[in-house]
């Protein structure tokens, strides 16, 4: 048997339902094939249930604060498992939000495993769908390093299955999802270590962010070792880490690989559709979301690019709008996208670091630095700092690249993610009147 649709989605992530509810608003008939829970990684095992870590994480270090504030409180430990409870009650909400709302559209949603078997066809089940437009928004999963006993570690999704908080934790990597779990654990009890192969965290950012990051972390007590990669994993009643230089490292409850993602394209037989993969399987695409197959579209992290919720979200939205009714050019510019990291402190960063600016204008930059106690540690006695870059291009001082780091960072960037895209200059940041007092106003009266 086989069923024709307008649109075919691979995938029940943030980027295939944008673009199946877009799709299916502008009147298509749209199919979304997805055989695990809905909303994909940001939803059941990244952003939603991450951000409620933060949050509690967050409780905690409030907690901490209360006596310097004249607060008498009695702290009577974590219960884990009402948290846990409380956060996955919130991600079936969302499950289910996402089922009525594709229900209400008329989105067909199809709960099983999708390959292809030619340019304008899959075959899912017992049945071959055909579509004039086939997205792939498969998405990604978190990357285990080859070496001995790496089965001994947990990834980011095993984190979220943990029955209890580990005393003792060590953390692989030095991206995103290493800082913020090493943040969030540390905040709620445990003992932690952030091993790093390299020589700086959040590499891809602009330097003043790892190197400040990794101060506040290790003011906070969190232990961050650079130059230091797991050659292998024993189980001696508890983990043992033998590192590539020779050292051991022991004692550990848990090992958290965070060590980047890879996409899943491995079971959709793109090779019977002629679909170019690239390095590690990701699936190439241009500008327009297009594949090297005419009607064969990716979108979101299975393609490589900013792999980020909102981005995977606004691209779908764009591709749909294309597909559907036009115009012929909708498409998403990737340029200037705001993120933020929820470590402890938080990160912010928009645009182009200092080095790339350099590289790209030469002379032309200049960069603002500030680094302040917030007023709200003015009376704790933890005093994390926060830290600041503008980057600047020409005599006009157009504001190219923005980065934060510490209190408030994660709120503050969104309205200056705004002023770096329209363009606005250093001296137009500095006309606008300043809100006193709050750390957002140092970005407006740097000197």
């Amino acid at each position: 048997m086989t069923s024709n649709y307008d649109l075919i989605a691979i995938g029940g992530g943030s980027g295939g339902i944008a673009l199946a509810q877009r799709a299916a608003r502008l009147g298509a008939r749209v199919a979304l094939i997805e055989p695990g829970r809905l909303g994909g990684t940001c939803v059941n095992r990244g952003c939603i249930p991450k951000k409620v870590m933060w949050c509690a994480a967050g409780v905690a270090r409030v907690l901490a604060d209360a006596a310097d504030y004249g607060f008498d409180v009695e702290r009577h430990g974590l219960d884990w498992s009402r948290l846990k409870a409380q956060r996955e009650a919130y991600v079936q909400r969302l499950n289910d939000r996402y089922a009525r709302s594709l229900a209400d559209l008329g989105v067909e949603l199809i709960a099983e495993p999708a390959s292809f078997e030619s340019p304008e066809s899959l075959r899912v089940g017992g049945r071959s769908l055909r579509a004039k437009n086939i997205v792939i928004a498969t998405g990604g999963r978190p990357h285990v390093p080859d070496v001995p006993g790496a089965e001994h570690g947990i990834t980011s999704d095993g984190f979220f299955e943990l029955d209890e908080l580990p005393k003792r934790v060590a953390v692989a990597g030095a991206g995103y999802v290493a800082v913020e779990l090493a943040g969030i654990l540390h905040a709620l009890g445990a003992e932690v270590t952030v091993l790093v192969r390299g020589d700086c965290l959040l590499r891809e950012f602009d330097g003043l962010l790892g190197d400040a990051l990794a101060e506040e972390m290790r003011r906070e007590g969190i232990t961050v070792a650079f130059h230091t990669e797991i050659a292998s994993v024993q189980q001696r009643g508890t983990l043992a880490l033998t590192t590539c230089d020779g050292r051991t490292l022991e004692g550990f409850d848990r090992l958290l690989w965070a060590t980047g993602r890879e996409p899943n394209t491995e079971a959709l037989a793109v090779a019977h559709a002629g679909v170019t993969l690239g390095a590690g399987g990701v699936v190439i695409v241009d500008e327009l979301q297009r594949t090297n197959v005419p009607g064969i579209h990716a979108i979101g992290d299975v393609t490589g690019h900013a792999a980020l919720t909102p981005v995977a979200v606004a691209a779908g939205r764009r591709l749909a709008e294309r597909l559907i009714s036009g115009p012929a050019d909708r498409r998403l510019d990737y340029e200037n996208i705001p993120t933020v990291v929820f470590s402890y402190p938080p990160v912010g960063t928009v645009g182009l670091s200092e080095s790339e600016a350099r590289l790209r204008y030469g002379e032309s930059v200049r960069a603002y630095v500030s680094r302040f106690v917030p007023l709200y540690h003015q009376i704790t006695r933890r005093k994390p700092h926060v830290s600041m870059k503008l980057v600047t291009v020409g005599a006009e001082e157009r504001v190219v690249g923005c980065h934060l780091v510490g209190l408030g960072a994660d709120e503050i960037l969104q309205g200056f993610a705004v002023a770096v895209k329209m363009g606005a200059t250093k001296d137009q940041l500095d006309d606008t009147v300043a809100i006193h007092p709050t750390v957002a106003e140092e970005l407006v009266t740097m000197r």
